[in-house]
């Protein structure tokens, strides 16, 4: 019997197909009572996120559960197996197991150190043990992955750094300004960056976000959704003197806020410090407004020579963290062991009872 698995990931599909393939719970306790009744599997668990799609299953016939979950997968989505098979990977044994802690450990997911992962591999884990589809195996294999995930956070610091455009903005605003509970934060556009940027803001502990948007419905439903409070667009100045920190992210060809917008609102803040964060391409910002006093404009290039030394970091971590999946590869590898060794002993016991009889 060895841990077989099979799926797909940002590695190998597109997004399209992986949004095709994407399980909710229902379907993923589909996918694996269909696999132990047809597959001759004996456990099985789905995994499912935005960036990938995988089945493990624990099968004495690698290729017959490979070319099961290939078949039972491309049912699910409503695409030919054809389509399915160039872009499925297969690991199993030493290097299955591997696999699912170095995806617990976010060491294979689209960005490296992300927190988001162990949660969903929890989810999936307990939908199946719930469902019925996993056995002592599995329970072990499960239960020491998310161990395996909760060591990499507290033991390095893969994921201390923020690797992206929105998450370096907060991060900056903060080294700026130390906390941001305290802090009125206005965003300029509510489209996906920006609903990232809140994110991010509420998870540093900011509480006053403020929503503006040339839709102010598009402003509402953002700020609806990140706990903030829409601010109509035309008032743009009077939210320039409200807030300590601006972070702009639209569409729009041209600058959003000129010189001439912050040097009015500068006004009206009495020498308070105004920190502004463009992360829009084209800028939204007009480059002059760094050049007034007690503004400070942050831009792209800037935020990316942050996003790139804090990869360089996390990539440093990355090490450590295959150090760890190493280890609790070579305990999990071991139990496994013995888990053969126990027919072996028992034949044993009963041929030595029957001489002693």
């Amino acid at each position: 019997m060895l841990v077989v698995v099979t799926g797909i990931s940002h590695k190998t599909a597109s997004l399209e197909l992986r949004e095709k393939l994407a399980l909710d719970g229902e379907a993923a306790l589909r996918v694996g009572r269909d696999l132990l009744a047809h597959a001759g599997a004996c456990e099985a668990v789905a995994l499912s996120t935005c960036n990938r799609t995988e089945v493990y299953t624990y099968a004495s016939d690698v290729a017959a559960a490979n070319g099961a979950t290939v078949a039972c997968l491309a049912h699910e989505a409503g695409v030919p197996v054809a389509e399915l098979e160039p872009v499925v990977y297969h690991h199993a044994g030493d290097a299955a197991i591997a696999h699912l802690f170095r995806v617990a450990a976010s060491l294979d997911s689209m960005v490296v150190g992300e927190y988001q992962i162990v949660a969903q591999l929890k989810d999936a884990y307990q939908t199946a043990l719930e469902g019925g589809s996993t056995g002592p195996v599995f329970n072990r294999l499960f239960r020491r992955a998310l161990e395996v995930g909760k060591r990499v956070r507290t033991e390095t610091a893969i994921g201390a750094r923020p690797v992206s455009v929105s998450s370096a903005a907060v991060e900056l605003a903060a080294q700026v300004f130390g906390k941001l509970k305290k802090r009125t934060v206005l965003i300029v556009g509510a489209g996906e960056t920006s609903e990232l940027t809140a994110t991010h803001l509420k998870a540093h502990g900011g509480e006053r976000i403020l929503v503006t948007n040339r839709t102010y419905v598009a402003a509402e439903e953002l700020a609806r959704r990140v706990g903030g409070r829409a601010v109509p667009f035309e008032d743009l100045e009077g939210h320039l003197a409200a807030a300590d920190i601006v972070i702009s992210s639209t569409a729009a060809p041209h600058y959003v806020i000129t010189r001439e917008h912050v040097e009015r609102a500068m006004k009206h803040r009495r020498h308070r410090p105004l920190c502004f964060i463009d992360i829009a391409v084209p800028r939204d910002l007009d480059p002059a407004i760094g050049r007034i006093d007690d503004a400070f404009l942050y831009d792209i290039d800037d935020l990316r020579h942050i996003v790139e030394e804090n990869r360089h970091e996390r990539e440093k971590e990355a090490a450590k963290a295959e150090c760890i999946v190493e280890e609790e590869l070579d305990e999990m590898r071991r139990w496994l062991r013995s888990l053969e060794v126990v027919p072996t002993i028992a034949g044993l016991r009963d041929k030595v009872e029957g001489i002693r009889r």
